[in-house]
């Protein structure tokens, strides 16, 4: 479901009028400094200068030129010699230690826009684009001022899979237009997978004859639907090129990933042989991750994977190319004799660190990249490319969380953050599952990303090696350029700036003061993006004091909120907030934004009341950080009960390690009753706790157990909400420490997570 922006925001400026440029723009500029010297007027008689002979400048003048002519319906004339007035003038030359810096200086005859290098030029450009009022065509007023610009980080990427679902040329060059919005320099391509290979290799033709192609989609969550209607498509190697010339003419940079040893069932499906069974394989029509991969004790593997990357480095002359590493069980190998002789001929053996198969990734992967190096090229893997140990020259991409690329850091590895619970754009932007497209699951709103700091916990030296972020977008259930767009907008916003601005200057609220202008640049191009900011914004936070929740809300543009609390709908006839409502008891909040243009979305909320709740909570264990939430331990005792979607932020996650967690419930008082959710979902490794221990105690210090409960392990497959009610004589007591046992490994049956720590799921702990 999407909802159309022109309800929510947006106006026209007064016929005749000329609008004004507004400098704080989406990143924010390093500095703007107003100047005295009158204002430039941009009309139908401006033109636009660049150096004559300079052909990356040329290219930007004839961007901006299509730029302004959008913004303004206005056909600039372009010239190499610069007039006396009315003339944006383009330079690069700029003295920068960062070759992506520029300035902008503006008086009432010119603008001048000069950067380091011709990309940052085009930086220059994005700002004044971004500067002027898409709702305004004509005339553009620009007050004179001296903008300084640069950016923190050297690597500013974007993702997008073309292999679950593929897109057409004109589609990847309007998804490439899109990012360059947002001064995002990388453009990392995924192009092969288990559900299709999309990119021509001239030696291995079935590679796109069969490989590109399967017989049906996946359609729903249990991963074995199927639409049964073949589908495909792949890029010729004149169509990539094309895109790589069309995303360089921007100042981006497209890295390609062939993703290796692992998701390589397309592959295996054309070459057969490349695989540990022999086959017979299928291009996967189901979503998942599979076990049949290339055989690492072949020697046509490693020729393979020689051949195919001498033609991608052929196509791309990105500095780095991706070649995967994650996801890629051992099942085959641990069954395979040529991979087991392999391993007894390389003398790798199971250690504390690693098993002798992730060392024998790690020997894959590190052919690979020194097949790379000898084209003088690196290679980029996931953080799965660590377990078996990482080698000279590895590049880590850190997605299962932030700890890959801390933990490359340490080791002097360069790496890039793109954790899912920051980065992953495929994830929902609401907790309102049936009000938005069928997706994967998660919860990433705008302002998760905005809270992701790059380098944090690294020393000054080790900050050094993270290189930048990166959001991904997966399209397994994303299949069209407007559903994309409307999974990337504005959350694209939010990262620019994560990626752009040093983190002293970051603002989440000033954030959404400028977002507005930039929003309606969306508007004006006629893309599709999420309205969720003009939402209610804000939510519930505990009183630990009062034992209260205050429910505290705003709107982006100051916009009038109602509310109700007895569950009723809001309308103009409701209360209107004002300050942070105090909540004590059991009910449900709903508030809504109304604007004279349309009436927002509703924000609605429960709240459960018990003895725990808004009290504080500590945890003696810790959850892992995909699944942590700002709000910390406070999420187990909010009163808020969560859906059955691990990823809406509702739940927090413990891998193998139990619930440790101690509850002051403020004063001594009698507790009799300990009830905890926990959320089941085997089939993405969460399973039902294996066991509670309960004890009470006065003073914090001394603690008497009172419950001791054992559950036998999962038998199967089920996606539930377990409520475990643990009773005992009632007991004064003032702390409440609950232990919730896991499964340390995840059981046989569950072919993609055995062997692996199992996943605890909790959101609430209730004391009665």
């Amino acid at each position: 479901m999407t909802l159309a922006a022109s309800s929510l925001w947006g106006g026209t400026a007064l016929a005749g009028e000329p609008s004004k440029a507004d400098y704080r723009v989406v990143p924010l500029p390093v500095e703007i400094a107003q100047a005295d010297a009158g204002a430039f007027v941009l009309n139908n008689s401006t033109q636009i200068c660049y150096p004559a002979g300079n052909a990356p400048l040329k290219r930007n003048a004839e961007l901006l030129a299509g730029y302004l002519k959008q913004l303004t319906g206005y056909d600039l004339k372009l010239v190499t010699k610069a007039p006396k007035k009315n003339a944006i003038i383009l330079a690069d030359g700029l003295t920068s230690d960062n070759s992506e810096a520029y300035s902008i200086g503006v008086d009432k005859d010119r603008i001048e826009i000069k950067g380091a290098s011709a990309a940052g030029n085009f930086y220059g450009i994005q700002t004044l684009r971004k500067s002027i009022d898409a709702n305004a065509h004509g005339d553009v007023v620009f007050p004179a001022v001296q903008i300084n610009d640069q950016p923190r980080f050297p690597y500013r990427g974007t993702h997008f899979d073309t292999s679950r679902h593929y897109f057409p040329v004109d589609s990847v060059k309007a998804f490439i237009d899109m990012i360059a919005l947002h001064n995002i320099n990388r453009f990392h391509w995924h192009l092969t997978d288990d559900q299709g290979w999309r990119l021509e290799i001239k030696k291995y033709p079935l590679l796109t004859e069969v490989g590109s192609w399967r017989d049906g989609t996946c359609v729903a969550k249990d991963f074995e639907s199927s639409d049964s209607v073949r589908y495909g498509g792949f890029y010729t190697q004149d169509e990539a090129r094309d895109i790589v010339k069309y995303a360089a003419d921007r100042h981006i940079t497209v890295i390609p990933e062939i993703d290796l040893p692992g998701h390589m069932l397309a592959a295996l499906t054309a070459y057969p042989k490349l695989g540990c069974t022999g086959g017979p394989y299928s291009v996967w029509q189901r979503w998942g991750v599979s076990e049949d991969l290339l055989c690492a004790g072949n020697p046509k593997t490693y020729e393979f994977i020689d051949d195919v990357l001498k033609e991608v480095v052929d196509i791309f002359p990105s500095e780095y190319i991706h070649i995967g590493g994650d996801e890629c069980p051992k099942v085959r190998w641990e069954e395979c004799p040529k991979c087991q002789a392999k391993i007894t001929e390389l003398g790798l053996v199971t250690d504390n660190h690693s098993t002798a198969e992730q060392k024998l990734q790690s020997y894959v992967m590190e052919h690979a990249a020194k097949t790379l190096a000898g084209m003088d090229r690196k290679m980029i893997g996931w953080d799965e490319i660590i377990e078996g140990g990482l080698f000279p020259g590895a590049t880590v991409m850190s997605w299962r969380g932030v700890e890959g690329a801390r933990e490359a850091a340490k080791q002097g590895h360069d790496a890039i953050m793109t954790p899912t619970n920051y980065c992953y754009f495929d994830y929902l932007q609401s907790q309102d599952i049936d009000g938005e497209p069928f997706g994967i699951g998660g919860y990433v709103p705008v302002s998760k990303v905005y809270q992701l700091e790059p380098t944090a916990d690294l020393t000054a030296e080790q900050a050094k090696h993270i290189l930048g972020a990166q959001s991904n977008l997966w399209t397994e259930y994303i299949s069209t350029l407007s559903h994309v767009q409307y999974m990337e907008l504005p959350r694209l916003a939010a990262l620019s700036e994560v990626q752009w601005m040093q983190p002293d200057r970051k603002d989440f609220d000033d954030f959404t003061t400028r977002l507005p202008r930039l929003i309606d640049q969306y508007r004006s191009l006629g893309y599709n993006y999420a309205t969720h900011i003009f939402d209610v914004q804000g939510g519930l936070e505990p009183d630990y004091e009062k034992h209260q929740i205050k429910a505290n809300l705003r709107s982006i543009d100051g916009a009038p909120i109602y509310y109700t609390l007895d569950g009723s709908t809001p309308d103009e006839k409701s209360a209107v907030y004002t300050e942070p409502i105090v909540l004590d008891k059991t009910c449900t909040v709903r508030a809504v934004v109304i604007r004279p243009t349309g009436r927002s979305r509703e924000f609605a909320d429960s709240v459960t009341f018990n003895l725990a709740t808004s009290s504080p909570v500590t945890l003696a264990t810790k959850p892992h950080s995909r699944y942590s939430t700002p709000e910390g331990a406070a999420l187990l005792t909010d009163g808020r009960l969560g859906s059955t979607s691990f990823g809406t932020g509702e739940w927090m996650g413990f891998e193998g390690t139990p619930l440790d967690a101690t509850i002051d419930l403020g004063k001594i008082q009698p507790v009799q009753k300990v009830t905890v959710r926990v959320l089941v979902d085997a089939l993405n490794w969460i399973f039902d706790a294996r066991g509670f221990e309960v004890g009470l105690s006065t003073d914090g210090q001394t603690f008497t157990p009172v419950a001791v409960v054992d559950y036998p392990a999962m038998t199967g497959y089920e996606t539930d909400i377990k409520t475990h009610v643990i009773q005992f004589p009632a007991t004064d007591a003032r702390y409440v420490h609950v232990k919730a046992l896991c499964e340390t490994s995840a059981p046989e049956w569950q072919d993609a997570a055995k062997g692996k720590p199992g996943f605890l799921f909790v959101d609430e702990l209730i004391v009665d």
